[in-house]
Parts: structure tokens; C-alpha cells; sequence
């Protein structure tokens, strides 16, 4: 009798292990297979071409090989970027047209390279189209309101929306323009009066707008802040490798030398913004600091009975707006302050428009606006040399959108960049640099279809945009009413992206006091 029980039960056992293993066997022929081929399938018979699925084998490490071998030289002082940019990218619109697909692992990434099309895609209020799961390896440089999706997206985008109203916006360019008053008495200091002096102008902008964004958006100044720039630097660059690196599930785990450095590298940089919105509770509290700024804004919210915001998403805000708040701008002011130093025309265009309007006064925000010329250049480089040279999303259930018929789990690909520089809807002057196309404004600056997307569109448009331009305005105008500038011999025409579109070996500049 017990022989037959423990016959039996080693039986059920050894059934059990079969019916698991095949379970685990069909899970990964499902996943690794069917799954991938079937939205295959399902998105080429509707005439998508691109690359075809193959296990054990993406596109991610052909993307890496491209860049590697684009970035190990410099380009002509032209504006045509894609190909040194994005060398995949613009493989695969040149062989399979604007709409495309290629593969991430097992994941299908949709290339959408239609204005009409990524106009709908970023103006979904239903919620469609989402932020596509990521590596967590990538998720420690950002997250806040940027990742969140739905209710949750929906009350903090409410809570943030007010730090950037007009009225806030225009209390803050006192501020801004301290910052700016910063930048050009150093500039002073170091070029002289009856010379010129040679300047890597990357850093010095860097430094600006991290102290702009320090003063107006957490009440500190940069060199309380700069500590925690410095290390975002460094998480941007371990982040950038493991976006492109293939990512197995538990790797993030691994005690690895650049985990360690990442995950180390996060909990110093939380521990800092830690110790400012403490300092900042104690100020408020004693009525010695305004709430005003983003951060006071923020810490009203965890105050408030009906709003589950906590101390850790304070601090996950203050990472984002840390980085995205000056790392875009820094860009801009940068790329705008090369080409301008590329297109002197512009340049003193530019100049005359500001003296002409300011004179040697401080623009206030009323004058900004009314910076025409300015306006136009800055716009230009924007669509030229976007700060974010693509947007993602990814379908949770199946879409469509105008003719095409996307299946759930497929990431589309917004390459906002390749938008920008395209002659269909630029023109084919569209690869040179000509403000005046925004004479008219943005709406007709690309013809009939609006094909300018540098802060994003719709319900997910960055908060910060009218800031950004505010900013960029003001620092501009500033630097023109003190200093002419061209290109120094040395500077070396290298734009490539480390998350963001930045020139690879430094922007030196030759300054001359006017």
C-alpha cells in the first residue's frame, strides 16, 4: 500500500515538473517567437517595410555600431545632422520610407516619420498612446511627472501647471536676469576691453542656467545646487549606455562596477535635494522664504489633506526639473550661440534688433516679446538642433491612427529631429539656416502642416516651454548688447546626443567686448 502512495505521489511529482516545464517552454516560444512574429505579420501587411524579427538578434547593437563609427568623426560646418546623429534612423528612412519598423529584443519599434500622423499621435487624450516600459537602468535619471500615466499624470501635471503660469513666469525674470548679470561680468573679466579671448561657452552656459533654475525654481543658488548638476551629468552618460545596451530582466540587480556607480550616483544626488527641501521646509515654516517657486509650490501639495503626494515624489519632481529644466536650454543656448557665430549676418541682425529696442537697458519682459529678429533665430536653431531629437510612445491596446492600424505592445518612434529637416515640409532650403521661415510665426513656418515639435505637442507639451524661451530670450539678448562672437579655429562641428542633442567636443567661441 505504501509502495502504490509513494508510486503515485512520485508520479504527481514528476507530472507537475512536465506540465511546468512545457508551461515555461510554450511562455518563451509565445515571447521569444509567436508573439513577435504574429505583430510582424500584422503591421507589414499593411505595407510597413523594415527590418524582419530574428531571435537572439536587435537592432539596438547595429544602432550603437552606426553611432560609434558616425561619432568617431567630425562633419562639415553644415546643418545637415541626421546622418552623423542618427545613422540608423536615417538608414532606414532611406531605405523603407517614412514609416518604418525595426526591432528592440522582441519589442517592434514603429518609425513614424509623418507630421499629420505624430501631430495625432501626441495630441491622444485618451490615453492610447503611453510612455513605453523601460530599462529601470534608464528610469533613475528621470521620473516624476514625466513617467506617470493616467489619474496619477493627470493631478500632478494639475499640481505643477500653476509654477508656470504667465504672471509666475514674469515674477521670475528678475531672477533670470541676475544670472544672466553673473555670465556677462565674468565674460567681462576675462576678455579684454581692447582684445579678444577664446571661450568654451558649453560650460559657462551650463553654469547660467543651473543657476537660473536653482534661483527661480528651488530658491538656492548654483553653487548649492552645483554638486547635483555634476553628478546628473555623469548618471546621463552611464544612462545613455544602458539605453543602448541590451538589458536581460535582473540585471539591474547585479553588483556590477557601473550599477554600483549608478545606484550610488542616485542616492547621493536624492540625499542633496533631501537636504535643500528640508532647508526649505525650515525656511517657510519661520516665514524667512516665499512659496512662490516650484519647490514651495511643491511642498503646499504634501500639505494638503486630499493629495497623496509624498516628501519621495518631491524629490523624484526635483530630480526632473534638476536636469530637464537646464540640460534642454543649456542646448539651445549653446547651438544658437555657434550658429550665430557660423551665420554672422544673423548675428548682427540680431544686434540691431535688441539695441535698436533696448538699448543698453535691461530687457524686461515686455521687451522680449517684442524681439522679432530673436524670436526667429531662436526658433531656427530649435528646429535645426532640437534639444530632444525624438519622442516614444507605446500602444496598450490596439490603435489607429490615420490609415495604419497599430497593435497593442508596439513602441512608436517620433523622430522629431529628421521632422525638422525634412524638405516636404521645409523646402528643400529645409537642411540650411534661415530664421526668416518663422516670420509669420510657427503655424506658417512649415507650410500647410505643422511640422515643429521641439517642446513636444498636446496634452504631454513641456511644462517649461514658456520659461525655456523666456530664458534663451533674455540671455541673448544680454550677451548681444555686450559681446560680438565667431567661431574659434579650434572648434570642431561634432553634434551627437548624449540624451540630449550637444556638440561632442565643446562649442569654443572668440568673444569680443562691443
Amino acid at each position: 500500500m505504501e509502495v502504490s502512495i509513494m508510486k503515485a505521489l512520485a508520479f504527481f511529482s514528476w507530472s507537475v515538473l512536465l506540465i511546468s516545464f512545457i508551461f515555461v517552454l510554450v511562455k518563451l516560444f509565445y515571447s521569444l517567437w509567436w508573439k513577435p512574429k504574429r505583430l510582424e505579420k500584422q503591421l507589414k501587411q499593411q505595407g510597413i517595410r523594415g527590418t524582419s524579427y530574428k531571435l537572439f538578434h536587435e537592432d539596438k547593437m547595429v544602432m550603437k555600431k552606426l553611432s560609434i563609427e558616425a561619432w568617431s568623426n567630425p562633419m562639415s560646418l553644415n546643418h545637415e545632422i541626421v546622418p552623423r546623429v542618427n545613422p540608423f534612423l536615417h538608414q532606414m528612412v532611406q531605405n523603407y520610407g517614412k514609416i518604418c519598423m525595426c526591432w528592440i529584443g522582441t519589442r517592434p519599434r514603429l518609425i513614424i516619420g509623418k507630421a499629420e500622423l505624430i501631430r495625432l499621435i501626441l495630441n491622444d487624450k485618451d490615453g492610447q498612446f503611453q510612455k513605453p516600459p523601460q530599462n529601470p537602468l534608464v528610469d533613475i535619471l528621470t521620473m516624476g511627472v514625466s513617467t506617470l500615466e493616467g489619474e496619477k499624470w493627470t493631478n500632478r501635471r494639475r499640481l505643477i501647471t500653476p509654477a508656470f503660469h504667465n504672471e509666475k513666469i514674469q515674477g521670475m525674470v528678475p531672477e533670470i536676469f541676475a544670472s544672466c548679470c553673473s555670465l556677462i561680468d565674468r565674460w567681462k573679466k576675462l576678455v579684454p576691453s581692447d582684445g579678444s579671448s577664446e571661450i568654451d561657452i558649453k560650460p559657462e552656459v551650463q553654469s547660467l542656467f543651473s543657476d537660473v533654475i536653482a534661483r527661480t525654481a528651488f530658491g538656492s543658488s548654483y553653487k548649492e545646487g552645483k554638486k547635483i548638476f555634476e553628478l546628473q551629468k555623469e548618471q546621463a552618460v552611464l544612462v545613455n549606455e544602458a539605453f543602448q545596451a541590451l538589458y536581460l530582466p535582473g540585471f539591474r540587480f547585479l553588483p556590477t562596477k557601473k550599477n554600483r556607480r549608478r545606484y550610488k550616483l542616485d542616492a547621493e544626488i536624492k540625499a542633496m535635494l533631501r537636504e535643500i527641501i528640508c532647508k526649505k521646509q525650515r525656511a517657510m515654516q519661520k516665514g524667512e522664504s516665499e512659496n512662490g517657486d516650484l519647490l514651495g509650490l511643491l511642498l503646499q501639495c504634501t500639505e494638503q489633506q486630499d493629495n497623496d503626494m509624498t516628501i519621495e515624489d518631491v524629490i523624484e519632481e526635483c530630480k526632473l526639473f534638476y536636469y530637464v529644466g537646464q540640460e534642454t536650454t543649456v542646448n539651445w543656448l549653446t547651438w544658437t550661440l555657434i550658429l550665430l557665430s557660423m551665420h554672422l549676418e544673423w548675428q548682427e541682425k540680431a544686434r540691431q534688433e535688441v539695441v535698436q529696442i533696448c538699448g543698453r537697458t535691461a530687457p524686461d519682459f515686455e521687451i522680449l516679446n517684442r524681439l522679432k529678429i530673436v524670436t526667429m533665430v531662436l526658433y531656427e536653431v530649435l528646429r535645426l538642433y532640437p534639444s530632444v531629437v525624438h519622442l516614444f510612445r507605446y500602444t496598450v491596446q490596439r490603435t489607429n491612427i490615420g490609415e495604419i492600424s497599430i497593435p497593442e505592445g508596439v513602441e512608436v518612434f517620433l523622430p522629431i529631429m529628421l521632422l525638422h529637416h525634412d524638405s516636404e515640409y521645409w523646402g528643400d532650403d529645409a537642411e540650411e539656416f534661415k530664421p526668416e521661415r518663422f516670420a509669420e510665426g510657427i503655424s506658417k513656418a512649415s507650410g500647410d502642416q505643422l511640422a515643429f515639435y521641439p517642446f513636444g505637442w498636446g496634452p504631454r507639451i513641456c511644462l517649461g516651454q514658456s520659461f525655456a524661451i523666456v530664458e534663451a530670450k533674455l540671455a541673448l539678448a544680454m550677451i548681444l548688447q555686450q559681446f560680438s562672437f565667431k567661431l574659434s579655429p579650434l572648434y570642431t562641428h561634432a553634434p551627437y546626443t548624449v540624451i540630449t542633442l550637444q556638440p561632442q567636443h565643446g562649442a569654443p567661441i572668440i568673444l569680443q567686448q562691443i
